[in-house]
C-alpha cells in the first residue's frame, strides 16, 4: 500500500519518509551549525568544578559563573578594542554601500568600452585567495604611510569584488527603459542613482552592508599584520593576549570569543529581515 502523500505549502507533495528525511537533514544541520557555537557559550560560563571534556558534553553548567568574562576584562582592554573594531566596520560599511552601488550601476546600466574586460578582471579577483595578495596589500599600505593605523586596516576592504556584483545583479533589474526615459527628461547620472537607482536596490544594499559589517568585525589576519601597536588592536587581534595568557583555561578563551562574537548576533538579529528580503529581491530580479 502506498504511503499518503502530504501537501507542502510551495504545492508540492511528498511522502511521511520523505518528510522524516527532510527533518532528520534539518536537525543534523542545526547541530553541525549551532552546536559549535552553544558549547563555546557553555565553556564560557563553567566555573573550575566543571569538566570540559566529557562525554557526552554537558551542555548546563552545574557551576555556573561569570568570573571567566570578568577576567577577559582585567586582561586586555575590551572597551578600546572593540571601540576600533566598531570604527573599521562602520567604514567599511559606508564605503562598500556607497561604492558598490555606483559600480555596480556602471557595469550594469552603463554603456562604456573595455566594460567587458573590466568585468572578467573584476571576475577574477574572486579566484585568488586574500593570502595571495596579503604582501602586495602591506608593501602598498606601507609606502602610503598607513601601516600600524586603523585606516590601514580599513583601506583594502574598502570596496569588496563580491559586494560590487551583488549589486550589478540588483541594478541588472532595474528597466534600461526607464534609465532612458530619464536620461531623455534631463535628469544626470546622479539623479537617475538617487532617484531611479537607489529605490530599487535597497534591499541588496543591506545586504552588502551586513556582510561588510561583519567581514571587518570578524577580520583577524590583515589587521594583525597591518597593526604592530597593542593599543591599536581591533577586538579579534586583541583576543590572542587570552590564548597567551590563559593557554591551558579554555573557559576564559571561550569568554572572550563570545565577546566578540555576541554584536554580530545582536546587528544580525535585528536586520535579519532586511538581509533575507535583499537576497530575496536579489535573486527575483537576477
Amino acid at each position: 500500500m502506498a504511503s499518503p502523500r502530504i501537501l507542502l505549502k510551495d504545492g508540492s507533495k511528498t511522502t511521511r519518509g520523505g518528510m522524516s528525511a527532510r527533518y532528520v537533514l534539518l536537525i543534523i544541520m542545526l547541530l553541525l551549525s549551532v552546536g559549535p557555537f552553544i558549547w563555546q557559550l557553555s565553556t564560557s560560563l563553567k566555573g573550575p568544578a566543571d569538566s570540559i571534556y566529557v562525554f557526552p558534553p554537558r551542555i548546563i553548567p552545574s557551576d555556573p559563573t561569570l568570573d571567566n568574562y570578568r577576567k577577559v576584562m582585567d586582561t586586555i582592554p575590551v572597551v578600546s578594542y572593540a571601540w576600533h573594531s566598531l570604527l573599521v566596520a562602520v567604514a567599511s560599511v559606508i564605503s562598500n554601500a556607497l561604492f558598490s552601488t555606483l559600480a555596480g550601476y556602471a557595469i550594469s546600466c552603463m554603456r562604456w568600452k573595455g566594460k567587458g574586460i573590466a568585468l572578467g578582471i573584476l571576475l577574477s579577483t574572486l579566484l585568488l585567495p586574500g593570502e595571495v595578495t596579503l604582501t602586495s596589500q602591506y608593501l602598498t599600505i606601507n609606502a602610503m604611510g598607513l601601516s600600524n593605523t586603523l585606516v590601514g586596516v580599513f583601506l583594502p576592504g574598502a570596496i569588496g569584488a563580491i559586494n560590487v556584483l551583488l549589486m550589478a545583479t540588483a541594478c541588472r533589474g532595474i528597466p534600461q527603459s526607464v534609465l532612458d526615459a530619464a536620461a531623455i527628461d534631463g535628469a544626470t547620472t546622479w539623479q537617475r542613482i538617487r532617484h531611479i537607482v537607489w529605490p530599487n536596490v535597497k534591499g541588496m544594499v543591506s545586504v552588502v552592508a551586513l556582510m561588510s559589517f561583519i567581514g571587518a568585525w570578524d577580520d583577524f589576519l590583515w589587521p594583525l599584520v597591518v597593526l604592530s601597536d597593542p593599543e591599536k588592536y581591533t577586538l579579534t587581534v586583541g583576543m590572542q593576549y587570552l590564548s597567551s595568557n590563559f593557554g591551558a583555561d579554555p573557559r576564559v578563551v571561550a569568554a572572550g570569543t563570545m565577546i566578540a562574537l555576541i554584536p554580530i548576533i545582536v546587528l544580525f538579529a535585528f536586520t535579519q529581515k532586511f538581509f533575507f528580503k535583499g537576497v530575496e529581491q536579489g535573486g527575483v530580479k537576477g
